[in-house]
């Protein structure tokens, strides 16, 4: 009981310091970044005290929320239709060993090309509307779940997948109970990078070309130097990262409970 008792203290220390800390640590940061901006007299318009940023996060909210929206749809959507397609053919390259050999060098190729070079060749092919944002967050969310989910999915232990043949299970079969759950802590460990990088990338397809979204007001508070409102935006864009990550973590603490934390 004594064990019992001093296990169940350690956890409450630990789950106090998970909290605790980093609310520590960005009230430091705030802290460095009021007190930089006070003794260096830094100018408004080159950068905003945090108070300020406050302030213009709190008076521009309807503004701020309603630039966030059309960025929430793209990357969720983006998000959701890279993932799959990656998934997929994931499973494809698997089962063909043949077709992976032929594609995926051209796949780390695309990969290879910065997202600001492919965002340009979308909107001309798209146009101005959602479909180059969503798929530029499509795009950048597509190679990390490629590649972790064929890991996942060749990652089962041979000695199962010898019994599997024993029992003569099918392909779908050893797909379905083998394979599948064996890959599934590999794809959520990927879908917590795109959950950040299907942001980014339609924040950056709003930089090419629209007129509403976070990147759209991102580039013009650049324009008009008010660097409040740029501060504030960025940070709404983050809180919204951050969010989305949280959500996918949640989900794989559901989902993947055979596996250590």
């Amino acid at each position: 009981m004594d064990d019992h008792a001093t296990w169940l203290a350690a956890q409450k220390r630990l789950a106090w310091k998970r909290r605790a800390l980093p609310l520590i640590g960005a009230g430091t940061l705030l802290f460095i970044w009021w007190a930089l901006i006070a003794f260096f007299d830094v100018k408004p318009f080159i950068a905003p005290a945090p108070q300020v940023v406050l302030v213009t996060l709190w008076q521009k909210k309807d503004m701020l929320f309603a630039n966030l929206v059309p960025t929430m749809v793209e990357a969720l959507a983006g998000f959701t239709i890279g993932n799959l397609v990656a998934v997929g053919i994931a499973t494809l390259f698997v089962h063909r060993k043949s077709i992976e050999m032929a594609f995926f060098p051209i796949v780390v190729l695309i990969n290879s090309i910065p997202i600001v070079a492919k965002a340009p060749i979308l909107v001309l092919l798209l146009g101005n509307g959602m479909a180059p944002k969503i798929a530029i967050a499509a795009v950048i969310c597509f190679f990390p779940t490629l590649v972790n989910m064929v890991r996942g999915l060749e990652a089962v232990s041979p000695q199962a997948l010898e019994l599997m043949h024993v029992l003569s299970a099918g392909k779908w079969e050893i797909f379905r109970r083998l394979r599948l759950p064996t890959s599934i802590p590999y794809l959520f460990s990927a879908l917590k990078i795109a959950a950040s990088t299907a942001v980014v990338g339609a924040i950056v397809g709003e930089w090419i070309g629209s007129q509403e979204g976070i990147g759209a007001l991102i580039i013009q508070a650049t324009y008009n130097f008010d660097s409040a409102l740029l501060y504030a935006t960025v940070i709404c864009g983050s809180c919204f990262s951050v969010l989305f990550f949280l959500v996918i973590r949640l989900l794989e603490r559901l989902c993947v409970r055979w596996v250590p934390r």
